[in-house]
């Protein structure tokens, strides 16, 4: 064995399987510890792993807050052992009802959601105050994205009117998930302009006595936030790290610990070799040329994709490749790839130590 990614037994692994690397998971948190000033500036979100036992880890580092976005991932996290818990998501219709069970179910939890709107915060505080529950909102900002969230006046205006009532208003969310800069000057002053009304909401309230907390960003501007004051950070990514923020993010230094493996199932005509990871197997949201990434056929192009199918061609100057052959590849986006699979392969060290549900992938635990 020649490369950090190969193991004992990997003949005996079926294809396409997510294969999760135990060691660098652990550093990946180390990494990200180092690069706050406080532990508690930390709200990981759980989207990209899913999982309980990864979950365990980042408690076991002393990180108790986290961010979910599905009723599901909160449970998991409940169920961990995680004591704050932000659902980031506007509730409505039944998930009202399934969070106020949550909520009853897990009483030591501290819960909260999202609501850009005074309607779902008075149908969020009036299902609340029926069923005798304590949770908390925060206002979510529309900085930039256009995807989820309200304005700045809209939003201390809301901020304002709801803690006046029962239902407690702890601060804003803000998600720029819009800004992916490569270049990391001119994503740190995109990061800048979008915050700026945002620093100055806040400032205008703790001016007249408020205490809004803030929780900002994503991976690419986290490095960005982990500088401000009293505002909470919510990477990701960062455990499993991929291929996409791999490019993006130069500046952070998370290794790749999450890998799929894949077999070469077919050749269909020279240089071009069909291998087992379809749409069902790897995040496919992205162009042909960004969504695997070959480790060890770098030179690798994408030709077509389909369900069960991706076809590659090599270039003449490259290895030719045998039937049966193992393929690893890194997602370029990793958190849809882990909710295609069940469960992962562990490996500690260079053995398959656990098999570990993607417990979260459920929308109904």
């Amino acid at each position: 064995m020649k490369h950090w990614y190969e193991f004992e037994g990997i003949e005996k692994i079926d294809s396409p399987a997510l294969i999760v690397y135990k060691d660098r998971v652990k550093e990946n948190i180390e990494i990200l510890k180092s690069m706050v000033d406080s532990i508690s500036r930390l709200r990981p979100h759980v989207k990209t792993h899913k999982m309980r036992e990864v979950t365990e880890l980042l408690i076991k580092e002393g990180i108790r807050k986290f961010k979910c976005a599905t009723i599901a991932e909160a449970e998991m996290v409940a169920l961990s052992g995680g004591e704050d818990i932000l659902i980031a998501y506007q509730l409505v219709g039944p998930k009202i009802v399934r969070y106020i069970d949550l909520v009853q179910q897990y009483p030591d939890c501290r819960f909260s959601s999202l609501i850009d709107n005074i309607d779902s915060y008075k149908e969020l505080q009036l299902q609340s105050s029926e069923n005798n529950v304590n949770v908390s909102v925060y206002v979510d900002l529309n900085v930039g994205m256009n995807r989820t969230g309200t304005d700045i006046e809209s939003a201390k205006q809301i901020y304002l009117q709801g803690n006046k009532e029962l239902l407690p208003i702890l601060g804003f969310h803000l998600y720029d998930g819009h800004i992916v800069e490569k270049d990391l000057i001119r994503r740190e002053k995109d990061c800048e302009e979008a915050y700026a009304p945002v620093d100055k909401l806040v400032n205008e309230l703790v001016a007249v006595g408020y205490s809004p907390l803030v929780v900002a960003g994503g991976t690419p501007t986290f490095s960005f936030h982990k500088k401000r004051k009293n505002v909470e950070c919510s990477p990701g990514t960062f455990v499993f790290w991929d291929r996409g923020y791999q490019q993006v993010c130069h500046e952070q230094k998370f290794l790749p610990a999450a890998l799929v493996l894949s077999r070469v199932i077919s050749k269909p005509k020279p240089g071009l070799y069909c291998l087992d990871l379809g749409y069902k197997s790897i995040a496919s949201e992205n162009l042909l040329d960004h969504r695997a990434y070959f480790l060890e056929h770098e030179s690798a192009i994408v030709k077509g994709q389909s369900e069960e199918h991706i076809v590659i061609e090599l270039n003449e100057e490259s290895r030719p490749l045998n039937i049966g052959e193992i393929i690893f590849a890194m997602p370029f986006h990793i958190c849809p790839t882990v909710a295609m699979y069940d469960f992962v392969y562990v490996v500690t060290g260079r053995n398959i130590t656990e098999k570990w549900e993607v417990m979260a992938r459920n929308r109904v635990l």
